[in-house]
């Protein structure tokens, strides 16, 4: 597995979690734009869970970043979601984020802006399983024998990280199909919730709507997950240059 150092500082890894989805976010909010997703994902939390684990157990770490990221995602998503669709509508319902906000409490209460909790699970909790435990995986592959996979250089890092970003996608497409479309619905359109949504993709436009997108999130995938990764790797490296006993 990864060396990493026996000592694990939380906070390191929550500011260098941080700067990583700082990066992602930078590099794939241009993409973002063209398909309703999520902003930063859930690198920011997921990178306390970063340690020294077999493969399997980096997936159930990565998982359980998603569990714990998911009260964090679902609002913004939501607001996000509904944002994107005004944009490109036409309409002006809501000025900004906080008036969406307001005005989503103010019709539905907490509920309103919670909208599509589940389905965000369904989506981070697999895919943030796969996404951890295949780049520890690929930067095993890269690191040329006789070397530390500290000593990975960025090149590999980035490729790593982007590929990581692919495999965490082809999880979490499906999923984020189906929480856009609801976040984004009408109240009371779909009262059974995701199965309403499955049943009604799969009847009006097939099986292949599951993967609407596809090609807009691979092309963004690669560059905003090899910035992330690339970014959480500088930092910590900063941090454990700059505070060795942090």
């Amino acid at each position: 597995m990864a060396d990493q150092p026996k000592r694990i500082s939380p906070l390191k890894n929550l500011l260098a979690g941080g700067f990583g989805g700082v990066c992602l976010v930078f590099v794939g909010h241009p993409l973002d734009t063209v398909k309703v997703r999520g902003g930063g994902g859930s690198q920011l939390l997921t990178s306390l869970f970063y340690f020294q684990y077999s493969y399997p157990q980096l997936f159930v770490a990565g998982m359980l970043s998603g569990v714990f990221t998911t009260g964090i995602m679902t609002p913004g998503e939501r607001i996000k979601c509904l944002l994107q669709i005004q944009a490109s509508s036409g309409e002006t319902k809501y000025t900004g984020t906080l008036d969406c906000a307001k005005k989503l409490y103010q019709e539905s209460g907490i509920r309103g802006i919670y909208k599509g909790t589940l389905l965000t699970l369904m989506r981070d909790v697999p895919a943030s399983g796969m996404y951890f435990m295949t780049y520890e995986w690929l930067k095993n592959i890269f690191t040329p024998e006789g070397k530390r996979v500290s000593e990975l250089s960025a090149p590999r890092i980035l490729l790593a990280g982007g590929i990581a970003g692919i495999f965490n996608w082809a999880v979490a497409i499906p999923p984020d199909v189906l929480k856009s479309r609801f976040q984004t619905a009408p109240p009371g359109k779909y009262p059974n919730g995701f199965r309403d949504v499955l049943r009604e993709l799969i009847r009006d436009e097939g099986i292949t709507s599951l993967y609407k997108g596809f090609n807009a999130v691979m092309i963004r995938a690669f560059p905003a997950n090899a910035a992330c990764f690339l970014g959480f790797e500088v930092a910590m490296k900063f941090l454990n240059w700059a505070t060795p006993n942090l």
